[in-house]
């Protein structure tokens, strides 16, 4: 794409983004990344309407062209994710996810696996009972894809509601890490797939040392990069250089993790962490602090909105069918029945030694929201038999995740806790 292709898709993006917002904030009232879903959803639904009732109109491939261009996948993952990760991270008191430890570990790493491999196991079953003769090992590929909360989704949602200190604490945290832990799961579920469709040799401590390269070395990169920010803040008092730093600390911390083949979703979140708690208590003067929460509250609002508006249109560009739309009924309640499962044992063996907030594992359990992350990572497949298939019933998860969880949390976390 030219440069003036690039400014005008975005100019159309943040444009749409400004006059969806407030439509929503003026008349819907919805939470604003729902609002965002749902506008866009309504709009794409009506672009197939008139591309239907008037096929030489060329609107729908138009849009698709266009969704195209913007490429989900790639703009998520090498564009938003980094940024979106580290402003949530950098909000998030570090006392309380200490506190809270083992049970945000076990969330994000056990019950992950958990939730993979149940809902692997059903799909595979399901989806041969509706003709799709999909490998079990894309099954798990499908199950490590969807398993992780969104944090962006999760943290756009608790921002408008009342959440106890002790759950909010369980549910942000899980949902920065698990992202992490996820896509690198994700990364060796799609090693094994492919290693298994090309009838190659899959050796076990292989795998190992790829889960834990990717994690640990992440999270000591994420660390590392964060004190280097941390002490170069602490010799200075300027604002916008201080600034200027995070943002540097983000995009190179990412891209050196990619380029060294380490997680860096998790290094991200690490250095957001550092900096959120250690470098606002030692390093940072209230004015600097003051701008550097406006700037990165800004980036997350602008950059939520355009995610989330990208979301609502991407149902121009997949296609369902009959057998797909029965695929995504049948795996909405797989998926939360996964969620269920894993956040109900993690609880329960949590408990024999700590007690948990009334209501935690429905909360967690509907709390835990899908969103653009899964639909990036099923976009990013290589191709198969399988990708458009996991591509549509992702997306149909992810929009009921959203839009019918993420409206009526509230409602279930209020009957939950009381």
């Amino acid at each position: 794409m030219t440069v003036t292709t690039i400014f005008n898709l975005i100019a159309l993006l943040i444009t749409l983004s400004a006059v969806f917002g407030y439509v929503n904030h003026r008349w819907l009232r919805f939470p604003h990344a729902i609002g965002l879903v749902v506008i866009a959803l309504t709009v794409s639904f009506v672009v197939l309407l008139v591309d239907a009732a008037f096929p030489k109109s060329g609107l729908e491939e138009t849009v698709r062209r266009t969704l195209i261009d913007i490429d989900f996948a790639d703009t998520l993952m090498k564009g938003f994710l980094s940024f979106l990760l580290f402003a949530g991270a950098l909000h998030v008191d570090l006392d309380a996810l200490i506190s809270r430890r083992w049970t945000i570990s076990v969330l994000a790493t056990g019950g992950i696996l958990i939730s993979t491999i149940t809902i692997a196991s059903l799909m595979f079953y399901g989806f041969s009972i509706l003709g799709f003769s999909i490998s079990f090992s894309y099954c798990l590929v499908f199950g490590a894809l969807i398993s992780p909360t969104d944090p962006v989704a999760v943290m756009g949602v608790l921002k408008g509601i009342k959440v106890p200190d002790t759950l909010k604490a369980k549910i942000a945290g899980e949902s920065l890490f698990n992202d992490g832990v996820g896509i690198v799961l994700y990364t060796v579920m799609v090693t094994l797939a492919t290693r298994h469709a090309n009838n190659a040799d899959i050796h076990l401590p292989v795998v190992a040392k790829l889960l834990i390269t990717e994690a640990f070395g992440g999270i000591a990169l994420g660390l590392l990069a964060g004190f280097l920010a941390y002490r170069a803040m602490k010799t200075i008092n300027e604002h916008n250089l201080e600034v200027l730093i995070t943002l540097s600390l983000v995009m190179a911390t990412y891209t050196l993790a990619t380029g060294l083949h380490l997680s860096g979703p998790l290094a991200v979140v690490v250095a957001g962490l550092f900096i959120g708690n250690h470098g606002k208590r030692f390093a940072m003067s209230l004015e600097t602090r003051e701008h550097i929460d406006k700037f990165w509250s800004l980036v997350d609002e602008v950059l939520n909105s355009l995610l989330f508006l990208a979301i609502g249109f991407e149902v121009v560009a997949i296609t369902f069918t009959g057998s797909i739309i029965s695929a995504v009924v049948l795996a909405i309640p797989i998926v939360l029945l996964a969620r269920w499962i894993s956040v109900a044992l993690s609880i329960t063996l949590l408990g024999l030694s700590r007690e948990f907030t009334k209501g935690a594992i429905p909360v967690l359990t509907w709390g835990g929201l899908r969103g653009g992350i899964s639909v990036a990572l099923a976009l990013s497949l290589p191709e198969s038999n399988a990708k458009s298939i996991i591509l549509a019933v992702t997306y149909g998860i992810v929009i009921f995740s959203i839009v019918v969880q993420g409206l009526t949390f509230k409602k279930v976390m209020q009957a939950s806790i009381h």
